[in-house]
């Protein structure tokens, strides 16, 4: 095995601030949140074909930024998520609004330095534009009745824009369409986003702790992720026209199944932190999920299938007994008797002498901007550090090849010593012409060292 990238074939059908705007190089949270690539580990000697792209500041000052949103309604503005608990306004002369655009640091758990927890996403209705309606995760306080040694809830809420101030939601609409019990801090999930279909997508984290959750009674046969009664380690899909709070679509996969919850999409996910539509093509679903000790993986993934966690980590087999050391065989089918759906790209989280080199896979966007040739139509995501200590996340690039495999390069950022962002990647973003953004930091939940900045060609 050598340095390098390597293709992986798909097997299975399966938030003063200021603001400045000039080409620049610069560059949470999830705990163990981890990387990986098939075969050939990825490590810090140069990179030859290596596509080199330039950053282009839109806005800093922020704590710690994990989600955008564009809203298509001709005003220019941008929603920056800040994980603290708000969503701010940066407006089209390039201004961070003073006032945020929603607030719901009273309404959440109290975070700590390095929390996974906290506001998480948002998500704009597709007719947002008219109808003002959004929707946002966030962590809140148990309620009495949940387990006394659960952590927190999982809180999907709906709101809408100010009457009379379009820059200002109101904070009185607030609609909860789901509180799940989180067991434990971490594996969140927590994406939002609302797919081809008008239907709201979201991410669930497999519940926290490691491995197959063997603690607080949680344990369940082949882990959360593996059963059809819990929410816990899947991607959900509701319908939010009809309610409140909301509608299960006929056509999700377990709908009229008595021992399975209607909500759920797909299952088999650690802690599927980051995902996103394609706007092109065949508008399929990327999602990055979290790894646990060895491997990162990147899946797309379709209605009903199971993505293998905790049976499989990545490509790889999975032991929570020895997790350092992936068994020569397991499973090749779930309990249903379904295949587990590979991932289209593996990553090691170390390479061969076992010096850490990735950790905390960030999924991201299929480029279908104009600004950055050189991308094409490649999937642009990253990795929130090479060990939770460093700050130094990396981003990448990867091809479909014809035959359905993936090519994997990291994208080199032009004007650092070591073409690295030198700071954390907590997440992505893409505007409505197809470009891409990174959100980073240099810090965890303190100081204001959050940014945002866009893709643009190298200098």
């Amino acid at each position: 095995m050598s340095s390098g990238y390597v293709s992986v074939e798909r097997t299975s059908e399966r938030k003063s601030v200021s603001i400045k705007y000039a080409l620049v190089v610069v560059p949470i949270l999830l705990a163990p949140i981890l990387i990986g690539t098939q075969c050939v580990l990825l490590d810090r000697a140069p990179i030859p074909s290596a596509t080199r792209v330039g950053l282009q500041m839109v806005a800093d000052g922020f704590v710690s930024p994990v989600g955008l949103a564009f809203p298509n309604d001709g005003t220019g503005r941008v929603f920056v998520v800040d994980q603290i608990g708000r969503v701010m306004v940066v407006n089209s002369a390039g201004t961070v609004l003073g006032t945020p655009f929603l607030d719901v640091t009273d309404r959440m758990v109290s975070l700590n330095q390095r929390d996974e927890r906290g506001l998480l996403s948002i998500a704009l209705h597709p007719r947002f534009s008219t109808n003002g309606r959004f929707f946002v995760s966030y962590n809140a306080p148990r309620d009495a009745d949940d387990p006394s040694d659960f952590n927190s809830e999982l809180r999907i809420s709906e709101f809408r824009v100010n009457a009379d101030n379009e820059n200002i939601a109101d904070p009185e609409s607030e609609i909860v369409h789901f509180d799940i019990n989180k067991p434990r801090s971490n594996h969140n999930g927590g994406q939002l986003a609302f797919g081809p279909d008008d239907m709201l997508y979201f991410s669930v984290g497999d519940g926290g702790s490691g491995g197959l959750l063997d603690e607080d009674g949680m344990t369940i046969s082949g882990g959360a992720p593996q059963s059809l009664t819990t929410l816990l380690g899947k991607i959900l899909r509701v319908n939010v026209e009809l309610g409140p709070p909301f509608n299960v679509p006929n056509d999700n996969p377990f709908v009229g199944d008595m021992n399975a919850r209607g909500e759920i999409w797909a299952m088999g996910f650690r802690n599927p932190w980051r995902f996103s539509f394609d706007t092109g093509g065949d508008q399929r679903l990327f999602v990055g999920d979290v790894g646990q000790n060895l491997f990162e993986e990147i899946a797309i993934v379709a209605r009903g299938e199971n993505h293998g966690w905790p049976i499989r980590e990545g490509l790889h087999c999975y032991d929570a007994s020895n997790p350092a050391n992936p068994p020569a065989t397991c499973d090749e089918t779930d309990a249903r008797g379904a295949a587990l759906v590979d991932p289209i790209i593996e990553q090691s989280q170390t390479d061969a002498d076992g010096n850490a080199i990735g950790v905390a896979i960030i999924g991201g966007f299929v480029y279908r901007g104009s600004g950055v040739p050189g991308l094409g139509s490649d999937f642009v995501f990253g990795q929130y550090s090479s060990q939770r200590a460093d700050v130094d996340g990396r981003v990448f690039s990867a091809t479909e090849n014809s035959d359905g495999s993936w090519t994997t390069r990291e994208l080199e950022i032009s004007g650092t010593d070591d073409g690295t962002l030198g700071r954390y990647v907590l997440g992505f973003g893409q505007d409505g012409d197809g470009e891409i953004y990174v959100l980073t930091s240099t810090s965890g939940l303190t100081g204001t060292t959050g940014r945002v900045d866009m893709f643009v060609i190298a200098p």
